[in-house]
């Protein structure tokens, strides 16, 4: 019998992945990190933390859990030393090498500590396929300008995905605008909107495009890219006329919002054939 473990931090795709479990009846539970709440309606979450990882995943393995889905954005938190117990300990050694290389590094080890204790760890899109759309316009229309933008944006973020560095590119006029970074996608999106005006070329010309995929190698089964209503209202706001993204590569939390939001705006949707 499949029992699943929602390991949920903070956005709105646990209360999606939460709703998506509970309407299908399927046994599970909702795990979240103490200092994170994921703020999920009805929810009675177990409360963990990294210093006491093993006696978590023990705790899960005597619940029954058999699959594990990772969802929601979380910080890094602050370890105290003098809280790990001994099990753990002999997991830091794995983690802290994972640390010093990047988040895609640390969230594969991590994948591969619940795989350890028997856990099947699984996608979003597993639990809700919805979430995450095939190829094509969902709504407006790009012309030519935007969709060789998007190809520029698209070879962008292939570029920086081996780095590490972030999973989108704004493109305007075959410029690059700017790229993800850790301050995330809303800080480019306000530094668009804030500058573009100076920066695109051709004042009369294309708007220029927000694109975005996984990095390049990324496990898919965590940390897929996420898009939702405050994002197009971000684009909108740095005057681009769409947002793409890799078809099969991005989730969409509230679609329909997303859509009525865009159409308001003016603004196309686009999932993006590879």
């Amino acid at each position: 019998m499949t029992k699943t473990a929602l390991i949920a931090g903070q956005g709105g795709l646990p209360v999606r992945l939460a709703a998506a479990l509970k309407a299908s009846g399927e046994a599970h539970l909702i795990a979240e990190m103490e200092g994170f709440p994921a703020d999920i309606p009805g929810a009675d979450p177990v409360r963990y933390r990294i210093e006491r990882l093993a006696p978590f995943l023990d705790h899960l393995a005597r619940e029954g859990v058999t699959r594990v889905v990772f969802a929601g954005a979380l910080r890094r938190p602050q370890i105290d030393p003098e809280l790990i117990d001994a099990r753990t300990a002999t997991l830091v050694p794995r983690l802290l090498g994972a640390f010093q290389k990047g988040d895609d590094s640390l969230l594969r080890e991590v994948i591969a500590i619940f795989e350890d204790w028997d856990f099947a760890v699984v996608g979003a899109s597993d639990i809700s396929p919805d979430l995450v759309p095939g190829a094509g316009v969902i709504t407006g229309a790009p012309c030519d300008d935007d969709r060789r933008d998007a190809a520029r944006a698209a070879e962008i973020v292939a570029g920086i995905g081996p780095l590490d560095i972030g999973q989108g590119a704004v493109v305007a006029q075959g410029l690059c605008l700017a790229v993800e970074a850790l301050p995330g996608t809303d800080a480019m999106l306000a530094f668009v909107a804030e500058h573009a005006g100076r920066l695109r070329p051709n004042p009369n010309g294309a708007r220029g495009v927000f694109y975005k995929a996984p990095k390049s190698g990324q496990d898919r089964r965590v940390d897929l890219p996420t898009l939702g209503p405050a994002t197009v209202a971000a684009a909108a706001k740095a005057g681009l006329a769409g947002i793409v993204w890799e078809a099969g590569g991005v989730i969409l939390i509230d679609r329909e919002a997303m859509i009525a939001a865009a159409e308001t705006a003016g603004l196309f949707l686009w999932a993006r054939e590879p």
